[in-house]
């Protein structure tokens, strides 16, 4: 079998555009791939394009690790978010077209189920009026919904610091939703990477009554020992890793002892296998695995092949609940999430167990939106 081509679909969302690749080949298998890219989507089919006929086209789908190696060094440059986006769309759509060859998930190719459910928490949900009024009926939503982990960014505008009265506001949104679901739901507490330490430890203090299950990605991702020196001042565990896009630069987290939680977005990193590789190392720092997940169906299906098969997978990050009806029909067989248990259930379906509808997606046009952390009001427009 070989690859005959590529194509691209890009999906658009008043919030962000998704980028879905097909990987054709001359047996009339078709697999599928999707990441969600931040103002970047033209240099990712730019190099799509480039990458179909330096690498992709006349290739074996079935010798991934190969294939991979190829696309991240044989063009001599270091591989970034682009490069390594590309790959893992590609990546992706490999194993689910050997997963359809077979006969089987892609989760028994990669060493077999170690899990039935996998635990799911709610993001985009509050899309609402910036209140503790809006966020307590939002957040009770959620656990109607059945839900037993969601997350929020309650900080506005902040950004290095945070004056007082912002200070307490947040902190009354925390305490709004903590109230609305009770003691035993998770509430992760997200920081979008916007603050000093002193300000992050700050405010981790003034949070902890609220017992967040972590803090995430508290300080800028480029100074790994700014964040370890938050790790070290806080009680509650910290999560970071959605914007290191190649698992070699995870070394030194891993060094540093500075995460409990690495939040790898599959569709960045390289692919399923290269966060399962990912994964294998944090396992052996006593690190859990709860990857970043802002993309559509594709993404979600990709995502819990890998958490199948990961012994220290701990939840996923679930948009589509609450981000995405429009273009719910774009991908046939998309995960649910089961409303007893606030759980996937694992695919025994061939591949990915999803399929994008061509048609259906071109009813959705990119939109070219855009995620500004620091507009004023971004919460209401554009989760994250």
């Amino acid at each position: 079998m070989r690859i005959t081509g590529i194509t691209t679909h890009v999906v658009g969302t008043p919030w962000r555009d998704l980028t879905y690749v097909l990987v054709h080949t001359d047996e009339g298998l078709t697999g599928v791939g999707e990441t969600r890219m931040l103002g970047h989507t033209d240099a990712l089919l730019g190099y799509l394009r480039e990458a179909e006929v330096n690498h992709i086209a006349g290739s074996d789908p079935f010798a991934v690790e190969d294939l991979v190696r190829r696309m991240k060094y044989g063009d001599f440059g270091r591989a970034g978010e682009i490069v390594t986006s590309g790959i893992a769309v590609v990546e992706m759509a490999c194993w689910d077209i050997k997963g359809k060859a077979l006969g089987a998930p892609v989760w028994q190719l990669l060493g077999g189920k170690v899990t039935e459910r996998v635990k799911a928490y709610a993001n985009g949900w509050y899309t609402t009026e910036r209140t503790p009024e809006g966020y307590h009926a939002a957040a009770r939503g959620v656990v109607e919904r059945g839900y037993r982990a969601l997350k929020i960014d309650p900080f506005g505008n902040g950004r290095l610091e945070l004056d007082a009265a912002a200070s307490r506001y947040a902190v009354s949104l925390v305490e709004a939703v903590r109230d609305a679901v009770g003691p035993d739901v998770e509430l992760m507490v997200e920081m979008h990477g916007r603050f000093s330490p002193a300000t992050a430890v700050r405010l981790a203090r003034e949070l902890a009554p609220y017992r967040p299950a972590w803090l995430e990605e508290p300080v800028p991702p480029e100074n790994l020992k700014a964040l370890a020196k938050v790790a070290e001042r806080v009680e509650m565990p910290v999560a970071t890793g959605e914007r290191i896009h190649d698992r070699i630069e995870f070394r030194e987290l891993f060094e540093s002892q500075a995460a409990d939680i690495i939040q790898p977005d599959v569709g960045h990193i390289g692919g399923i296998l290269e966060a399962r590789k990912l994964a294998a190392t944090a396992e052996t720092h006593y690190v859990l695995v709860a990857p970043h997940n802002v993309g559509g169906a594709v993404l979600t299906a990709a995502s819990l092949q890998l958490a199948a098969c990961t012994p220290n997978f701990k939840i996923l990050e679930h948009f589509n609940d609450f981000a995405d009806a429009e273009i719910a029909k774009v991908v046939r067989g998309a995960p649910e999430v089961d409303p007893e248990t606030g759980c996937f259930t694992i695919s025994y379906a061939p591949g990915l167990g999803v399929e994008l509808d061509t048609e259906a997606a071109a009813a959705f046009p990119r939109q070219r939106a855009r995620f500004d952390l620091w507009a004023e009001g971004w919460e209401r427009r554009r989760p994250a």
